[in-house]
């Protein structure tokens, strides 16, 4: 996604399809013909995309509650704060160590010269989210100079105040060690703080200081925030996307993503400024970094662990376009091409390959079975197709059953996508990831993009979009309902175009409410509370009624794409023996619809709907499920099924049949 400002139509002015409640029904006969397969869904046809964004990862994602760790942001001591009790007298200075190609090169220094009352606080991410009865593991590398006494005090401050939690940690020796310990806290709270108090009199190192609580995904250590992954292993997607986006790209080439240095020891990752700290002079955010403990092991993990088949994405030799615009030169673009050969034996190599081995001796012998892989974010350009190029010769040679993603720039249309569109298809590309950040009534109006795609050229990754209520990048973006609605319409499209759309997924997907920087974002969380949007329950319901196969759906003798406001796709799912059919009522009127079921004999099922009467309707941390689906049962007589769709709803029906 790139800083775009494009004037779309406000609420009252969308789209024509959304009109006001209209007297009277007529009724509408859709046509199924169940034995008339037109498309194969693939599994990764619903999918997620992250990008460290909004304080995704660190602040998000990532469960650590310590802001700047190890004392590598630019601002050394951002997020901490020296702490003096009355007649407390103590000094602090972060060093660097003498070893200038170590990742983790600072620590700080303290000295107490008294016995009590001198230390250190952090402020964690807009706080620290704190549950009662919850344990937390504590721990640091530190070492102590020979005639130091100091052992160190761990405190967990409420923000009434109050200690909810605490711990002693002994330090010992001159040599750098890594201590830990755990305890439990005494109350709920989303704004704590952490303090660290020297108890005697000397001096200490300190590093990686680090907090984390218990109750992290698959309870790992260290690991990912449990509420977070749930939600998106609810939605279960077909693949992942990671890790953006623009940082993939960076402000300029230094400050790329480098898969490398993701891996390994989580104190060896080298720190890096998030491209998102300085993007928008309205939602500035200075202590936006990358600690990278989320890292690309972690990332190929949570694919694992939620079923998603992992796309990551490499930078391609070129910053952003819309920062720098920085360009490696062809003759130097050989360490790139290198990383994303490395990066398929990191994923999939045996263990006695270089980089195989590295995933191993992280805890994963297995591969991860990576088949797909992005070479560059939304770069145009014949600066773009040049080093592209080098990257697909070089992959396919060694790795030709990889199949490259490849961008198709920022917008959908235009003189950059046409001449995009063009070259991808005379180099027979693999799949061309498109993304549209547009209008409500842009989404309803492309229902048949794809319609008229050739269906022998490139497959398609609707990598991302999101329906924009206000402006492309506003900060007055909501997530509502009349977005969402949107969405599912042109999703019925993708759907039924799957023997082109092989992929496709929301974006941005997280966002913190007091660390954002891009709205609208799937979904939203604060220090202890998360929840899915309007646009998270249409994913959500899409996805999980994936069928197996294309079926027609016809309205007369066409698609239904729009017609009376009425949006539709069917699908077949060959494992359950289950028609599917997806319908969206873009009118602010019920409507009442007949389904002709040709090929195949059903008489029960299920109806889920998303609806409401309100357009502006969102969902919130108050009211987490204002827009959530409901279900009841249906009645198939004879080959037909009647049904009235709701006012401004998405339907999914779900029918068992035979022959």
């Amino acid at each position: 996604m790139k800083k775009r400002y494009i004037s779309l139509c406000i609420l009252s002015l969308c789209a024509v399809a959304f009109t006001g409640a209209v007297k009277g029904q007529d009724k509408n006969v859709f046509t199924v013909r169940t034995n008339e397969v037109k498309a194969t869904i693939q599994p990764t046809m619903w999918g997620i995309f992250f990008e460290d964004i909004n304080l995704g990862a660190d602040g998000g994602l990532y469960a650590e509650l310590v802001k700047n760790r190890s004392f590598e942001f630019d601002n050394a001591l951002m997020g901490w704060k020296e702490q003096k009790k009355e007649g407390a007298v103590g000094s602090l200075v972060v060093n660097n160590l003498a070893v200038f190609d170590k990742a983790n090169r600072r620590y700080i220094h303290l000295e107490s010269k008294t016995e009590a009352g001198y230390g250190l606080s952090n402020e964690g991410f807009r706080g620290m989210g704190i549950k009662k009865d919850n344990g937390y593991d504590f721990s640091v590398w530190a070492r102590r100079p020979a005639g130091s006494k100091v052992t160190l005090k761990v405190e967990l401050v409420g923000s009434q105040g109050a200690v909810i939690g605490e711990a002693t940690v002994v330090p010992e020796g001159h040599d750098w060690k890594k201590y830990a310990v755990s305890f439990k806290a005494s109350v709920t709270d989303p704004k704590a703080h952490l303090n660290v108090w020297l108890n005697g009199m000397g001096a200490v190192d300190l590093d990686m200081i680090s907090l984390f609580p218990q109750d992290t995904w698959k309870q790992r250590p260290g690991g990912l925030r449990a509420d977070m992954v749930q939600l998106l292993a609810d939605m279960k997607p077909g693949f992942l996307r990671f890790p953006g986006g623009c940082i993939v790209e960076g402000r300029n080439i230094d400050e790329r993503f480098q898969w490398k240095k993701t891996i390994g020891k989580v104190e060896d990752r080298d720190l890096l400024i998030n491209r998102w700290n300085v993007e928008f002079k309205h939602r500035l955010t200075p202590d936006y970094y990358q600690s990278f403990g989320l890292g690309f092991f972690e990332y190929f993990q949570l694919c694992e662990d939620i079923g998603a088949a992992p796309l990551p994405i490499l930078n391609c030799g070129m910053a952003c376009q819309f920062n720098t615009g920085e360009v490696v030169p062809l003759d130097q673009l050989d360490p790139f091409v290198d990383d994303a050969l490395d990066l398929i034996e990191f994923a999939n190599g045996p263990v006695n390959s270089e980089w195989g081995k590295k995933r191993a001796e992280m805890g994963h012998p297995a591969p991860f079975n990576m088949k797909m892989l992005g070479v560059g974010n939304e770069n145009w350009g014949p600066l773009y197709i040049e080093r592209l190029k080098v990257f697909t010769k070089a992959i396919k040679a060694k790795y030709p059953e990889i199949e490259i993603v490849n961008s198709s720039g920022t917008d959908p249309n235009g003189d950059r996508f046409d001449y995009l569109n063009r070259e991808l298809r005379a180099m027979n590309a693999d799949i061309i990831d498109e993304h549209y950040y547009r209008a409500p009534k842009w989404f309803l109006d492309n229902a048949k993009r794809y319609d008229s795609y050739n269906r022998k050229g490139p497959k398609i990754f609707a990598g991302e979009y999101a329906a924009q209520s206000v402006n492309i990048a506003s900060p007055d973006n909501k997530n509502n309902w009349q977005c969402a609605l949107a969405e599912a319409a042109f999703m019925t499209g993708l759907e039924r175009n799957a023997d082109v759309v092989v992929m496709a997924s929301y974006a941005p997907l997280f966002a913190h409410a007091e660390g954002w920087q891009w709205t609208p974002d799937l979904i939203w969380v604060d220090n202890l509370r998360s929840y899915g949007t309007a646009n998270y329950q249409v994913q959500k319901l899409f996805s999980v009624n994936k069928g197996s196969v294309v079926v027609p759906m016809l309205f007369g003798n066409e698609a239904a794409a729009g017609q009376k406001g009425l949006y539709g796709s069917a699908s077949l799912d060959k494992r359950t023996n289950e028609l599917i059919l997806k319908v969206v009522n873009t009118l602010g009127k019920a409507q009442d619809a007949d389904f002709i079921i040709e090929g195949a004999k059903g008489s029960r099922g299920t109806l889920t709907e998303l609806s409401s009467n309100k357009l502006d309707q969102v969902n919130s941390f108050e009211e987490p499920l204002a827009i959530a689906p409901e279900q009841k049962a249906v009645q198939v007589k004879g080959n037909k099924l009647d049904i009235s769709l709701k006012p401004y709803s998405v339907n999914v029906i779900r029918i068992k049949v035979s022959g």
